[in-house]
């Protein structure tokens, strides 16, 4: 079997009839006569209430096959399957429900295929919705809009889109966004800077697999000539930029609603994050501190704190309501800059004074010997994007 992983759970209220009060007739009364209540009748026990269920949802595309499930207590087997029933209203929803004491460690059945991943661990009397894959290992990843134009900031440039492996597998699921920056370093070294990619498609594959990154799109959006100006919020007396705000701009008003209208995305701030590094991460930190209501999730790499002075850390303080969710910041310690690491040390200072909490809501990492470049950034990604995205089951399913 493979390792466990907690399914947030979404817990049903069970509700029972109220008691009628006991009633005697009046004596002497004509048979049929309204009884009236007996004030000196003892209370009657309640009847017993019934038991809350523990409910599977497992939501897969109807007309690939049968769908059952196994698990490790009665009434689920490891070797026999449990039939599971169809909603009646939903085709593509099938429903295993058992009045469970204890809690069950499952996994949905195609036919006799497994589902893929570790085994969902769900709590007694509780409800919870699955979405498996069967058959895909991998995701992809492709230039899906190559010449993205944009008016807010105007320009052309190509919008890399990875696809996870449930996505063309299991087309009742949604999936949280993440917004990238340097777009063709992501996924191709022959497109990348140096040659040398994040390979942001591998460490996704992994986690979708063992189950430590939620399945996630990500979209990688190029830079361009202009990189610096577009990625800095203000201007540097040493080498200019301030273009930062319409970057954003662009982001929240043109690249996501196109990406929202192609995708099945989950479209809140809960499931959208922005990620990137150095000039990238700087706007990254920026998007938190007045865009928290559309970037939940806030992922900062070797951020270029020192541009402007350290602007960046007289801002953090005040960011503005809603904040990020959840913040993922970093930085080595080698190299010519020792990659920021002292002002990204005060930065992080910046963030906890905010109330954000080490492993909880805030990661921060120095990475020993790390400098500045792709090698060290892709090396950090996975454990980034776990932190941001959360295992496979940290973020709840849908409950209808």
């Amino acid at each position: 079997m493979r390792r466990l992983l907690l399914l947030p759970l979404l817990v049903v209220a069970a509700c029972s009839d109220v008691p009628a009060a006991t009633v005697t007739p009046v004596p002497g009364s004509d048979a049929g006569a309204t009884p009236v209540a007996d004030a000196a009748a003892p209370d009657a026990p309640p009847p017993p209430t019934a038991p809350v269920l523990t409910t599977v949802r497992v939501h897969y595309p109807a007309g690939l096959g049968a769908l059952s499930i196994r698990g490790s207590i009665a009434p689920l087997d490891w070797n026999v399957s449990a039939p599971l029933v169809q909603d009646a209203s939903d085709p593509t929803v099938w429903v295993f429900r058992a009045n469970l004491e204890k809690p069950v460690e499952l996994k949905p059945m195609l036919g006799e295929v497994w589902s893929r991943g570790p085994n969902y661990a769900v709590a007694p009397h509780t409800t919870v919705d699955v979405y498996p894959r069967f058959s895909t290992v991998s995701g992809s990843f492709s230039k899906r809009f190559p010449a993205f134009t944009s008016t807010k900031l105007p320009s052309t440039r190509g919008l890399w889109v990875y696809l996870p492996p449930s996505y063309a597998e299991n087309t009742t699921a949604r999936f949280p966004v993440l917004y990238m920056h340097d777009g063709q370093n992501l996924f191709d070294a022959q497109q990348a800077f140096g040659g040398t990619e994040w390979k942001i498609d591998e460490a996704m594959n992994a986690g979708a697999e063992d189950g430590s990154i939620r399945e996630t799109i990500v979209v990688g959006v190029e830079n361009n000539a202009d990189r610096i100006a577009e990625y800095t919020p203000v201007a540097d007396p040493s080498y200019g930029g301030g273009k930062g705000d319409a970057y954003l701009d662009m982001l929240t008003s043109e690249v996501k609603p196109l990406v929202d209208g192609a995708l099945r995305t989950l479209t809140d701030r809960e499931h959208t994050g922005i990620m990137g590094s150095s000039l990238g991460g700087l706007i990254s930190a920026w998007a938190g501190v007045g865009r928290g209501n559309v970037f939940g999730l806030v992922g900062i790499l070797s951020p270029s704190t020192w541009w402007n002075g350290t602007w960046l850390l007289g801002q953090v303080p005040s960011s503005k309501a809603p904040r990020p969710l959840r913040v993922y910041l970093d930085s080595g310690n080698a190299g010519p800059s020792s990659d920021d690491v002292e002002n990204t040390a005060l930065l992080a200072g910046k963030y906890q004074a905010l109330g954000y909490v080490e492993g909880a809501t805030f990661h921060y990492v120095v990475q020993n010997g790390a400098q500045h470049n792709e090698t060290y950034w892709a090396q950090r990604a996975p454990a980034a994007l776990s932190f941001l995205l959360g295992p496979r089951d940290l973020v709840p399913t849908s409950g209808k």
